[in-house]
């Protein structure tokens, strides 16, 4: 295969990315084709111009027929009336389809990306993937609007004035068609190197984006270490990668551009060269030399500006190829053909059968092994261990953010991987150790575990949860806003508002992980009080340290490097001076012998 060939066929494969974004732009046909039909409309008031100017010429100006002079200015008045009308129609229609598909695909993206499962998010930067539902798809914009308006505009104008051309005179179009693959081929050859270079440019800034966003996330930690300058430095180098990216790419489409202006109007100055000998001949008049360059001009314009045009296209041919690969991209965690559906009610029953269970990126590595218990409807069971040893795995793989690697989890009897994944979460309230609380009011927040719930919910669940008490000394109460990630909050508000929010949605199955870690000691015991009355008619399953929690659960599981090596209550497991009692002495400041830590238990 020749150079040129493999040069082709890598332009139109960087093409090929904007295939799998059409479906959005057939949604809207019928705005799509009043807008060719404008364009249509405005090429062909442009391209009788020149017809205008010829009669004129011939015409228009002798003596005998000085009366046709005021026919034609009306006529192209009307003309330019036509023309101004179908141009500022084609542009509203072509502008609002552009916004229209981009919105779309924004909406649509998001939504894929929030469907994604845990492994995506355990490498994805969450900054880049912003960069790319916010740069690249406004990058695309222009490809569906303004882009796609000029090159249907330009192609008809091209067609066109060619067309005209070859009527008006053979001749000279004889060397205008000479002219055109000359033009052509280095637009077909440079996409390529257009694209590549453009889509290097969005991943700069999206490498840009990342960092800014993770750091701004963090700035309070950045602050307290005194890291602004090395942050900023960091952050104005990757900038510069960023700029040093684009200024390539743009090298790249004004190489392309100068080439192809140049060519165009070249072309036309020989033409005219050759027309005024013609003239001069007598063998074709003054008025058909006028309207012959005039639709050269036409044609040079057009190709110029599809030259434009075709380097606008092979950068978003970059952004569609970035959004693209997010597109194609399937959870590994999704519903199967036919799920199966939960015994109702649900009681909450809870089968652990030795599951294993090692992270995709870091495989050979399990950090659960051969795991079986069994927790009843009801009743509390509560895992502990070292840091490490795979106690909130437990939750991530009974809430199927991921699949074990080996056995089974059921939930009353029906193994979760066969259930919808939103129907196995619904039968879970989770109350993690770090909640996530989101910009937006107080009220917001704890609505997030019910979305129907109505005011009065809401509070009674913040009662319950001893949060109602700050919520109302705040400003505005319920409707207080809270900042991005809860800035404002304290770490034990922003674990009340997390209890509320397991309250409301009332599932048959309670996570908690760590649940009063980040309370005090008098709003431990208030929480803990809203805790017991939740955990009395539920499956529960505590993931904690403290010994409140631990001594009044039914069961606990001991994990040390993913296995259960321990299971009883308090009292026996403190008497059997193992793993337990080590961690009681050391973490509930329980004395070392076996027969104090029982006592403490009673």
């Amino acid at each position: 295969m020749s150079k040129t060939e493999k040069r082709s066929r890598a332009s139109a494969a960087s093409l090929r990315s904007l295939v799998p974004l059409l479906p959005y732009a057939k949604r809207y046909k019928g705005r799509a084709a009043l807008a060719v039909l404008a364009l249509a409309a405005a090429s062909a008031a442009t391209l009788t111009v020149p017809e205008a100017v010829r009669r004129m010429i011939d015409f228009g100006f002798s003596s005998d027929k000085a009366g046709l002079i005021n026919a034609y200015f009306l006529a192209l008045l009307a003309v330019v009336g036509v023309l101004a009308l179908a141009s500022g129609s084609r542009y509203y229609l072509v502008m609002t389809l552009g916004e229209r598909i981009v919105a779309d695909l924004r909406t649509a993206l998001f939504g894929h990306l929030s469907g994604l499962d845990a492994h995506f998010y355990d490498t994805a930067q969450t900054g880049e993937l912003v960069s790319r539902l916010t740069a690249d798809t406004t990058q695309l914009k222009a490809t569906f609007g303004s882009s796609a308006s000029v090159a249907l505009r330009n192609v008809f104008l091209f067609v066109g004035a060619i067309i005209m051309m070859v009527i008006s005179s053979p001749k000279l179009s004889a060397l205008v068609l000479v002219a055109i693959p000359l033009i052509v081929l280095p637009l077909v050859f440079s996409g390529r190197t257009v694209s590549r270079r453009s889509r290097a440019a969005q991943d700069r800034l999206a490498e840009a984006t990342a960092f800014a966003s993770e750091n701004l996330g963090a700035v309070r930690t950045m602050q307290a270490f005194g890291q602004e300058a090395a942050t900023r430095s960091r952050f104005a180098g990757a900038v510069e990668n960023s700029y040093d990216a684009a200024r390539d790419a743009t090298l790249a489409r004004g190489l392309l551009t100068t080439v192809a202006i140049f060519l165009s109007f070249a072309s036309v100055v020989g033409v005219l060269w050759l027309g005024a000998h013609d003239v001069m001949s007598g063998a074709m008049t003054a008025g058909l030399l006028s309207q012959f360059v005039l639709y050269a001009v036409f044609g040079a314009g057009a190709l110029g500006e599809l030259s434009q045009v075709w380097s606008e296209i092979s950068a978003a041919a970059g952004a569609a190829g970035r959004i693209g690969e997010l597109l194609a991209i399937a959870p590994t965690i999704k519903a199967p053909a036919a799920p199966s559906v939960l015994p109702q009610p649900v009681h909450g029953t809870v089968r652990f059968e030795r599951v294993a269970f090692a992270y995709p990126t870091r495989a050979a590595d399990a950090v659960v092994r051969d795991v079986d218990f069994s927790v009843a409807p009801g009743e509390t069971v509560a895992i502990v261990g070292p840091s490490g040893a795979g106690k909130s795995t437990i939750f991530q793989l009974l809430m199927r953010f991921y699949d074990p690697t080996s056995g089974r989890i059921l939930l009353d009897g029906v193994p979760i991987d066969s259930l919808d994944p939103k129907a196995l979460r619904a039968q879970l309230s989770l109350v993690p150790q770090d909640p996530a609380i989101f910009s937006g009011t107080v009220m917001d927040n704890i609505r997030y575990g019910r979305a129907e719930a109505t005011d009065a919910e809401v509070r009674a669940a913040a009662e319950r949860a001893a949060a109602h008490g700050f919520i109302t000394a705040m400003p505005q109460g319920y409707e207080t806003l809270v900042g991005e990630r809860g800035v404002t909050l304290s770490g034990g508000q922003r674990q009340r508002l997390a209890i509320a929010r397991a309250i409301l949605k009332d599932a048959p199955v309670l996570l908690l992980d760590e649940a009063t870690s980040a309370l005090d000691a008098e709003n431990e015991t208030l929480v803990q009080g809203a805790l017991d009355d939740l955990m009395g008619t539920r499956t529960t399953i505590v993931i904690a340290h403290r010994l409140a929690t631990v001594r009044k659960a039914d069961r606990i599981l001991v994990m040390d490097a993913g296995r259960i090596v321990e299971h009883g209550n308090h009292a026996t497991l403190a008497a059997q001076n193992g793993l337990y009692a080590r961690l009681a002495r050391l973490q509930f400041d329980v004395q070392d012998e076996p027969h104090s830590a029982a006592a403490a238990a009673e």
